[in-house]
This record gives structure tokens, sequence and C-alpha cells, in this order.
């Protein structure tokens, strides 16, 4: 699936939100095929001598908000429909699993590179990535698209002894018993008559069931769940940080403006080429020729479109035998060749 530099309210930059709908009619695949389209032409005119690239990475590369991932301090994603940065680190939930999922790795060949550990990406058995100094070979899978984002060396939730219930046994505070089915911690020995089972007792309470989407666990021994019918607590904090606008992240667009200006003037004309290729407005169509131009004059090193140069192995910037030149003295009787 093609991955958008844009979204959809830079497009309120332009036109209304209401002409904006009356072009896609609700279909929201329209956005991407005209932004593939403009991206292409960038492509084509910069790629040899830019970093267009990396450039477009960077959109590409800010997702919705997901409570599952970490997001470190300067990272961006989008949040409530805006476009925010973290000033500090914003933590994952932390979800229960019973499978392992990575091996660390000691041994590795020297000279062999692997890839950094990604939150986005998916993993197979075998797969061997870099995480912080170490390695770690996958054994089971996982991975963002999965739904199991399982981070190396992140376990968060163990499990708890669970003791069937007899009657007339000195049960501690917070042991754990099953009884019909269900699980119970005792709270308090107040009162407490041994014969009487945990269902009919006020000193036992009932552990509820795990649920992914709560947010506000706490982080304690004896905060137990229920999960794959065994109970668990967490052994370290498992509720995601809460996101607040002016208190850890703030609105902060980190693309290039002028590879945002041009896409944004050349997907709008392809937009509407799209729903009516005859019946295009003559602003659109003067904007999309000054971007056209603007690209052009980039190509051949007109202006300077404020986008990183890419370098050759010699550590300049890349140029061809069209705009090398061969002058080494201002003054034309030091160059043979002008005279």
């Amino acid at each position: 699936m093609y991955r958008r530099f844009l979204n959809n309210n830079d497009y309120l930059s332009i036109i209304t939100k209401e002409a904006l709908q009356q072009l896609i009619r609700g279909r929201e695949e329209r956005l991407a095929q005209a932004e593939e389209a403009a991206e292409a032409s960038m492509l084509e005119y910069l790629s040899e001598r830019y970093e267009i690239e990396k450039e477009l990475e960077v959109g590409k590369n800010i997702r919705a908000y997901d409570r599952r991932i970490n997001y470190p301090p300067q990272s961006h994603f989008y949040y409530e429909g805006n476009m925010v940065q973290a000033m500090t680190a914003i933590a994952s939930c932390k979800t229960i699993t019973d499978k392992h999922y990575w091996d660390e790795v000691f041994e590795i060949p020297e000279n062999e590179e692997y890839p950094l550990y990604s939150q986005f990406a998916n993993y197979s058995p075998g797969e061997i990535v870099k995480f912080g100094a170490m390695h770690y070979v996958c054994t089971d899978y996982n991975g963002y698209d999965m739904n199991n984002v399982r981070i190396p060396t992140l376990i968060a939730w163990d499990m708890v002894a669970v003791y069937d219930w007899e009657a007339n046994v000195p049960y501690n505070v917070w042991d754990v018993v099953k009884f019909e089915g269900s699980y119970y911690t005792l709270t308090t020995l107040d009162n407490l008559d041994l014969t009487m089972n945990p269902y009919m007792s006020d000193n036992w309470g009932k552990i509820a069931n795990y649920d992914p989407e709560y947010n506000e666990y706490e982080f304690s021994e004896h905060e137990y769940v229920v999960w794959k019918d065994m109970v668990w607590y967490p052994i370290m904090y498992p509720n995601s940080t809460i996101v607040k606008l002016g208190e850890n992240v703030r609105l902060h667009d980190p693309r290039n403006f002028n590879v945002k200006k041009h896409m944004l003037r050349l997907s709008l004309y392809e937009l509407h080429k799209l729903i009516s290729p005859n019946n295009i407005s003559n602003v659109r169509i003067v904007d999309y020729e000054t971007s056209i131009k603007w690209l052009q004059d980039a190509c051949k090193l007109r202006i300077n479109p404020q986008i990183p140069r890419k370098i050759a192995a010699d550590n300049k910037p890349i140029t061809d035998w069209q705009t090398a030149t061969y002058q080494a003295e201002y003054d034309p009787y030091k160059n043979p060749w002008q005279i």
C-alpha cells in the first residue's frame, strides 16, 4: 500500500474542505493515487542530484498514534488529526504474552551488518536484528501488521501461583485460588471463615479478565488479571503514556516546505485529472506548470530548491558533464582552453 507524504489537512491550505470532498466523493484512495503520480514527477526530475527520496520518507514515516508503539523524544506522529512532535518519551502499553519471541545472539560474524529493530516491521523466525548494542534472533512471528509488536527484552507481565480452593486451609493475604472456574484473591483476614468458599465470602475478591484496551492498571504485584486461564501481574508499568498537547507533545511539521508545497500542487492537479481531465480550472493548470518549471530549474541547477544534494564517492555533490566547468581561473589568459 502506498504510504502518503501529504495528509488531508494539507489540501485545506489551497481548497476548502467542501471542495475536497466533492473531488474525492468519499473515495480516499483517490488522494493516494494522485500523490503517487505527483511523487513520480518529483523523482523523475530530482532523484539524480538531490536527496528527494529521504525528504519524502520524512513525511511517509509519520503515522497515526498507536498506543502499541514507543515514541522517543523528537519523533513525530499524527494525534487527533494533528501532526505533533514528542517532547518527552511516549511509552507504549505492554500486553501479556505467554510466548518467547526473541533470543539473544552472542556470536556475530565479523563485518556482518544486520538491520535495526523496528516496531513497524514484521518478523519471522530466524531473522536477526540489532537492538541497542545487542543482536537478537526471532523465534516466533510478530510485528506491527500482525497486531503483535514484541520488542526484544521487553517482558511486562509474569504469572502468579494459583491453588485450587480447599476448605480449612490457612491461606495468606493475596494468595490466589481457583473455585468453580473463576479466580479469587484473599484481600483480608478479618473474620475469615475457612469453611466458606470464595464466592460466598467477603474476604475474597474475584479477579477480572485482562483487557488490552484498559489503560489504568496499577504497577503492583497484587494487580492481578486473568488471561488464557492463568493469573498475571505486572512486573513493570504496563500502561501507555497519556498524550497531552502542550505537555508532552507539540504541534510541529518536519517536512521540507518546498517539497510539500510543490507536491501539493502537483497532487491537486493529478486529482482533478482523475475526476474530470477535460475540465481542469486555469488556477490548477497554472499551479501545475509553475511546479513543473520549478522542478526543471532545480534539475538543471538553476535554482536552489533547499533540498540536500546527493554526494558522490569523492564526498562532493553529484554533477554531470553538462554542468561541470573546467575553468580554473577567472583570468582568461590563465585558462588556455578559452583562448
